[in-house]
């Protein structure tokens, strides 16, 4: 069952150019759906439209079967967790916990209670005494998930929530998040420009390109098998070239160098990309082997990194440390054909 529906919205702040371009998303009650994509793509603006912070110029938001398009914020019951996490510094966690809970005029104990069980689900009873500047940034980022989670929102929206924690602990924390997500089974939006993160806790994945969704699947689909060159060359993709299909499985580039591939498509002329981890060095002639010239070497700790001048045109590829090669040696690259895509 879908819980939320953005139905061809369109945003624009000066009515010209359009943030968001006839946007639609589905999104199953119960699951993670990450915004993904560089800044400026409309990833922000879509969760704000969600939010109610900003109304669309055009298109429809349901929430169920409800159309929520022109609710204002307060009456959208969503939990919502910034950047910043905007804890309020002269209240207690539990006190930050309990505040909206107060300004819906719940009972004095059954607000105690709920957030004492919340702040349990958290790991932070320990610390209910305390002041947001007494706490680290994990802890302060755990205050803010409780005050949008006890307040049984319909959804949970999610702003870049790790970006101000260190490298460690945003390891920790997105994995105590989609922990928590699916103790309580609770739809999330997050937003994230960060590809890696949003791989590991995410159920379905959206991609965004200048306010249009360019892909919409599981990350493994997106890692694997991305749909365009803007998402193949998000999430990792470097070596593209220009094809012309000459039999059901056979590519050919203008060169003449022949290319057979797994996942063919329908289209006569194609570009096939492939990420540099999925390209061999070889000693004999296999299936699409390619001949070239070293030209840049680099280390890369686990692995080198070799900038290789082809008949292709020059092809990035990485290769485990054990065997070295030289700037100008000539080497054979191997391409699997089930590691080709055709976008």
């Amino acid at each position: 069952m879908d819980l939320i529906n953005l139905q061809n919205i369109n945003v624009s702040y000066d009515k010209k150019n359009n943030i968001l371009e006839n946007l639609n998303l589905k999104v199953k009650k119960g699951e993670l759906v990450s915004l993904l994509g560089p800044s400026g793509c409309g990833k922000t603006t879509t969760l704000r439209v969600v939010a109610g912070f900003i109304e669309p110029t055009a298109g429809k938001f349901l929430l169920g079967d409800k159309d929520y398009t022109k609710i204002p914020v307060h009456n959208r019951n969503f939990g919502l967790v910034f950047q910043s996490y905007a804890l309020f510094p002269h209240l207690t966690v539990e006190e930050n916990v309990a505040f909206g809970l107060k300004m819906k005029k719940m009972p004095k104990e059954e607000i105690k209670t709920k957030v004492a069980e919340i702040l349990e689900t958290v790991d932070m009873s320990h610390l209910a005494k305390r002041y947001p500047k007494e706490l680290s940034g994990g802890q302060r980022q755990r205050v803010a998930i409780a005050r949008a989670l006890v307040i049984e929102p319909s959804l949970l929206l999610l702003d870049e929530p790790l970006s101000n924690l260190d490298a460690k602990l945003r390891l920790k924390m997105r994995v105590e998040i989609r922990k928590l997500q699916q103790k309580l089974g609770i739809t999330t939006l997050f937003v994230t420009h960060d590809q890696e993160e949003c791989f590991s806790i995410s159920d379905r994945v959206a991609v965004l390109n200048k306010g249009v969704i360019e892909q919409f699947d599981t990350p493994e689909n997106i890692y694997s098998n991305p749909a365009t060159e803007f998402v193949a060359r998000f999430v990792g993709f470097e070596n593209f070239f220009e094809l012309n299909k000459i039999s059901e499985d056979t590519y050919e580039n203008e060169g003449g160098i022949k290319l057979k591939v797994t996942r063919a498509k329908e289209n006569s002329k194609a570009k096939g990309t492939i990420r540099p981890d999925d390209i061999r060095i070889v000693e004999d002639d296999l299936e699409n082997t390619v001949e070239g010239t070293i030209e840049i070497r680099t280390f890369l700790g686990k692995a080198y990194q070799y900038d290789v001048k082809t008949a292709m045109g020059n092809i990035i590829v990485n290769s485990e440390n054990n065997v070295v090669y030289e700037k100008g040696e000539k080497i054979k690259l191997q391409l699997p054909s089930n590691k080709i895509v055709i976008l």
